[in-house]
């Protein structure tokens, strides 16, 4: 059963069209702007307990819609378009776990999926008539006692109309640790969902995820047309791996990348400003049309051409990478890679929770299996 499920995944890169047929009877929307809304993370670490910790998140949430509207009326003012879309940083609302148990921060600071926390975010994009990209650490009823980092979409409806759990961390538990019964709940457009909006079609990228290729482009071939990338990351004048990867991947998937740092993490031992600056927005040419410097701001802003993008996907050349992509190839390469393997955290039918050095132990046993065959 579990291969059947992993020969599903790798055929996904066989068979998906690169982009569906849906897809290019759209109609292309008014011109609109996005905003990598530069905010600096809150953590909850020393909340004393659950509600406390709730009030502090509800209370920046409302904070996050004051600057958002301010920051929305200044770009119009500026000469930009309308803003429709925006998107936040990473684990904004608390920060990352550090070194607190799995279970107690799952309890202590992971939303709910129906929580107070998304219908407050639902208030802002209806009333501000946008829609929200953020990023947070959510609860699954199906797997108790584990969190997901969740990068999430709500619409001007108020509604959450993307909800995709990151894939690759080095840290904290993922779908891929459960694969099996997180497929057998959700499939694969739980895996790899993609939102079809009037504004296009938009997928989440997490954090250091942008660095791996596979999964900018396992959305891509289901129609992803704009990269919601939250993340907490450091910023440089120099290009880092996250700021060259995100180039590579708007212009390899002819996509948009639309990328939140946060402005430093509040409330930790950690310098303010470790994780801060270079939001930036990113065509599909992987050209960067805007980009901020240090502290909070909105300054990376730039509007979205839509009908562009979809008419180069559709134009034959050599620079529609999309559309030249043999992905038949490459099935059985990945089919058989001895990579880290899916369900370590399934004992039977039984989901179990990690300490938190699991994932490094996972990792050095990986790098030895590798090693031993020669192909590392």
């Amino acid at each position: 059963m579990i291969i059947e499920r992993r020969q599903a995944l790798a055929g996904l890169i066989a068979t998906s069209l690169p982009w569906p047929l849906e897809a290019a009877r759209l109609t292309d929307p008014k011109a609109y702007a996005a905003v990598a809304l530069q905010l600096a993370a809150r953590s909850v670490e020393r909340a004393p307990d659950r509600a406390a910790a709730r009030a502090q998140m509800l209370k920046m949430i409302e904070e996050v819609g004051v600057k958002l509207r301010s920051s929305a009326i200044f770009i119009q003012q500026y000469g930009g378009s309308p803003v429709k879309l925006a998107v936040l940083p990473e684990y904004l609302l608390t920060s990352y776990p550090g070194r607190i148990s799995i279970a107690e921060f799952a309890a202590k600071a992971a939303l709910e999926v129906d929580g107070p926390e998304y219908d407050a975010f639902g208030k802002i994009a209806a009333a501000q008539k946008l829609f929200i990209a953020g990023n947070a650490y959510e609860v699954d009823k199906h797997f108790p006692g584990l969190y997901f980092q969740t990068s999430f979409v709500v619409s001007p409806s108020g509604e959450v109309v993307l909800r995709y759990r990151r894939l690759n961390s080095m840290f904290a538990p993922t779908p891929h640790d459960v694969l099996s019964k997180y497929l057998d709940i959700y499939g694969l457009d739980g895996v790899f969902p993609v939102a079809r909006t009037e504004i296009g079609n938009l997928a989440a990228i997490a954090s250091e995820e942008i660095v791996y290729p596979e999964i900018a482009r396992a959305h891509a071939l289901r129609g992803a047309e704009i990269f919601l990338h939250s993340s907490s990351e450091i910023g440089s004048p120099t290009d880092t791996h996250k700021a060259i990867a995100k180039r590579a991947r708007a212009f390899e998937n002819l996509a948009y990348v639309i990328s939140a740092n946060t402005a430093g993490i509040e409330g930790t031992t950690m310098p303010l400003a470790s994780a801060d600056g270079n939001s930036m927005v990113v065509d599909w040419k992987g050209n960067v049309l805007a980009e901020s410097n240090a502290g909070e701001t909105f300054t990376a802003f730039a509007d979205i051409d839509l009908a562009g993008l979809r008419a180069a996907r559709r134009k034959p050349g050599m620079t529609n990478y999309l559309a030249r992509q043999r992905t038949a190839l490459f099935a059985a390469a990945y089919g058989a890679a001895k990579g880290q393997a899916a369900d370590g955290l399934i004992d039977g039918n039984q989901v179990r929770i990690p300490d938190r050095d699991y994932f490094l132990r996972v990792q050095e046993q990986t790098i030895e299996r590798l090693a031993k065959d020669g192909l590392i």
